[in-house]
């Protein structure tokens, strides 16, 4: 499930010498080339250690606009292809960084575009241009893409990975994507993300949470106290796991209601426009 609309251009950014308009600060290098799925996992060799974000860290995310560099919070969310400089600037005010990638979508705006096989490519993404629904069953052929999408988060200095579209099996995709199947693709991505060093947050799909709390590091949520699913996600607060929450100023949330509720239950909850601009409102 994703709620906000996405806006077909990379990051722009806001300082000297970390970019211009339209423009990334840095060239994103070419993906990796794909490798067989049947050659040496680097998930068989984890990572020693991953940043696991506790409850209560304050946070930004923002996918469209001039990035605001001078917001200072715990955590920030941004898109893969921002330059390696941006994650370097936040980290040396003490940000760490979310890496946002799309796992059960394909996008014809991104650079690698053009390795994802015809018969991965499912329906469209009804309202959202340019996007299709994968069929996440075959981690054969998708394992080449997301690796390379993992890796250059992981090259560039990502703390964590944000996996948008997580939860397809109850979506009109075009393939007969099964519950399992749907917890096994979201199993692999886990196991793939901490052999780099990556934490990986559980993005919406609350029914996931029972069978994912166990192994993904934090959350992150849209709309959770105006849809009423917000305690679903506790189970990650009971274990030392952040919620990072985002409420919309395009609904009659209660915002104060939303703010009262989210620090009851140990959440970060924030206020975006729905676009994932740069404006943001903190609870009191």
């Amino acid at each position: 499930m994703r709620l906000w609309p996405w806006m077909a251009a990379w990051l722009t950014l806001a300082a000297a010498g970390l970019g211009s308009a339209c423009t990334p600060a840095t060239a994103p290098a070419e993906p990796p080339g794909p490798s067989p799925v049947g050659s040496p996992n680097p998930s068989l060799t984890p990572a020693p250690t991953w940043w696991r974000p506790k409850p209560g860290l304050s946070w930004q995310w923002q996918l469209t606009g001039r990035l605001d560099l001078d917001l200072h919070t715990d955590v920030i969310d941004v898109d893969l292809y921002v330059g390696p400089s941006v994650v370097e600037h936040f980290h040396r005010q003490g940000t760490r960084v979310i890496c946002y990638i799309s796992v059960g979508s394909y996008e014809n705006w991104r650079p690698d575009k053009e390795q994802f096989p015809p018969e991965v490519l499912g329906k469209d993404y009804e309202g959202w241009a340019g996007e299709r629904w994968l069929d996440i069953r075959r981690i054969d052929l998708l394992a080449p893409i997301m690796r390379a999408r993992l890796d250059l988060c992981a090259s560039k200095g990502f703390d964590a990975v944000e996996p948008d579209n997580i939860m397809v099996y109850s979506e009109e995709t075009g393939f007969p994507i099964s519950y399992e199947d749907n917890i096994r693709y979201a199993l692999w991505l886990a196991e793939e993300a901490h052999a780099r060093g990556l934490a990986i947050g559980l993005k919406n799909g609350p029914e996931m949470v029972r069978d994912l709390v166990d192994v993904y590091d934090f959350a992150i949520t849209e709309e959770a106290f105006y849809y009423r699913f917000a305690r679903k996600f506790t189970p990650f607060i009971a274990q030392g796991k952040a919620v990072f929450n985002a409420e919309y100023t395009d609904t009659d949330v209660d915002w104060e209601a939303a703010c009262r509720q989210s620090r009851t239950l140990g959440f970060s909850t924030i206020l975006k426009h729905r676009e994932l601009d740069a404006w943001v409102q903190f609870c009191p």
